[in-house]
């Protein structure tokens, strides 16, 4: 319940950043659009996407019913991860890593996300629980079976998330059970993996939806260890984190120093599934810029177990001190995901602006990837309000952008505008940034041809909004 709660906290304060507009307008999709779109772009969020559909279709799409989902599915990881602790090491350790888990801040920052990875991470928690309970001797057919079904799940939502079963091979390998349950567990992870191979073989064929990561450096491992711990967008003063950094360092040695005393399955499972995904798509970003902290949330729960261990390893005015140095550091952050600034773009600022200031009449223009969007996530804002430089919609082009017009089409409508607003979204990888601006400058040439010209400008967060007169 606290981790739920905590995702319903302020979910609607902050603007829906780029993917998770995405995810709003494929919500509002008929099931043919959908389907045709996962035919061509995307499938690996096919799982994911219908269920989306599903909540559109069961509710609304909005902000608040887009992001929920999230917040159940934290919830999920949070209560499986008291039951995985529970199996590890008594109820002290499953309430301790629960609760941990459930007051991480970036555990938070993505239940408030209409994005897939909450749910990565709550198919991660139950498979490694799954799991630990074949490797217990539980002879029962419904834990392998159970273990077969949540790494399908898990693929189906990111494939990424199939990195786990790379920690599970290093946790069978320590655990060294015998050959019964490692058969078992080999055959439910074929089963489970085979089950993902459409999935993969599709996805394969497809363009890549996949956006910029930063290059993998030495400093990457501490730079994840930190995120996992707080997420990014400012969202922890830089005097702070040295604070809430050296206490989980802290607490992490205490389980090192005094491994004998902890039960040894703390270790066997949650180190591997801790450093082996993030290795390995460390591996996997030297060909292909992959290495986005988000694909690898699905680890955290692995931390918030080790520092449970390592808690339980101190004596109690230890976690005392340990309590009183992260309050701080955690309140701080969970303020700040909550804040407007806490996402890339501020398009309810957008939104405001145009109401404050549009009037009968006005047309919009928009550059930057996917830009146009914003206009499909808050429909009711664009109704009267035309997309000049688009020739389709996403949905009726099936992809996941709005195809622009022709340069003769967009001369032709900017001859018939008077008001135009610029709608540039500056928030972009550079590869996409570079594309931006050279779609803003053919813009600009346009609108000047067509003899209309800047009145007012207003820059917000990640995007910049110019309202073009005629003279």
């Amino acid at each position: 319940m606290l981790a739920f709660a905590l995702g319903l906290w302020g979910n609607t304060a902050p603007s829906p950043w780029t993917d998770e507009i995405v995810t709003m307008d494929v919500a509002r999709r008929s099931w043919s659009e959908l389907f045709a779109l996962l035919g061509r772009v995307d499938a690996v969020h096919g799982l994911y996407y219908v269920l989306m559909h599903l909540v559109g279709r069961l509710t609304s799409v909005t902000e608040f019913t887009m992001r929920l989902p999230s917040a159940a599915a934290v919830a999920v990881a949070v209560a499986g991860l008291v039951w995985l602790g529970r199996m590890l090491g008594g109820a002290r350790l499953g309430l301790c890593a629960g609760l941990v888990l459930a007051v991480a801040p970036t555990a938070s920052r993505y239940a408030q996300e209409a994005r897939s990875f909450a749910f990565v991470t709550a198919a991660a928690v139950l498979a490694t629980g799954a799991l630990v309970k074949v490797l217990a001797g539980d002879g029962r057919r419904r834990w392998p079976v159970a273990y077969a079904v949540l790494v399908a799940v898990l693929g189906w939502f990111n494939v990424l998330g199939l990195l786990l079963l790379a920690a599970h091979a290093i946790t069978v390998a320590r655990s060294r059970p015998g050959r019964r349950a490692v058969f078992r567990l080999a055959a439910a992870q074929a089963a489970g993996v085979a089950a993902v191979v459409p999935l993969l073989l599709l996805g394969l064929g497809q363009h890549s939806a996949v956006g910029e990561a930063p290059p993998v450096t030495f400093g990457t491992p501490l730079a994840l260890l930190s995120w996992l711990l707080s997420p990014g967008q400012d969202t922890l003063l830089s005097s702070l984190k040295p604070l809430l950094l050296g206490s989980v360092l802290i607490a992490l040695t205490a389980l090192v120093v005094r491994r004998r005393t902890t039960p040894p399955l703390i270790s066997a499972v949650g180190v591997p599934w801790l450093v082996a995904p993030p290795a390995l798509l460390a591996l996997t970003a030297l060909g292909q810029p992959v290495f986005a902290y988000r694909y690898l949330l699905f680890c955290l729960p692995a931390l918030a177990l080790l520092l449970a261990g390592g808690l339980l390893a101190l004596p109690w005015w230890a976690r005392v001190a340990f309590v009183l140095a992260v309050a701080m550091p955690l309140a701080f952050s969970h303020r700040a995901i909550r804040l407007e600034e806490s996402r890339s773009w501020d398009t309810k600022a957008a939104i405001r602006i145009l109401r404050a200031h549009g009037a009968p009449g006005d047309t919009v223009l928009f550059s930057g990837a996917r830009c146009g969007l914003i206009s499909t996530a808050y429909k009711e804002a664009f109704t009267r309000r035309p997309d000049l430089g688009r020739s389709r919609t996403a949905a009726e082009s099936d992809t996941l952008d709005n195809p622009s017009t022709d340069p003769a089409t967009l001369a032709r409508r900017l001859e018939q505008a008077h008001r135009v607003w610029h709608v540039e979204c500056t928030h972009l990888s550079p590869t996409a940034g570079a594309a931006a601006d050279q779609a803003t400058a053919d813009q600009d040439r346009a609108l000047r041809t067509a003899g209309l010209h800047p009145s007012r400008k207003f820059r917000i967060r990640g995007i910049t909004m110019v309202l073009e007169t005629r003279s």
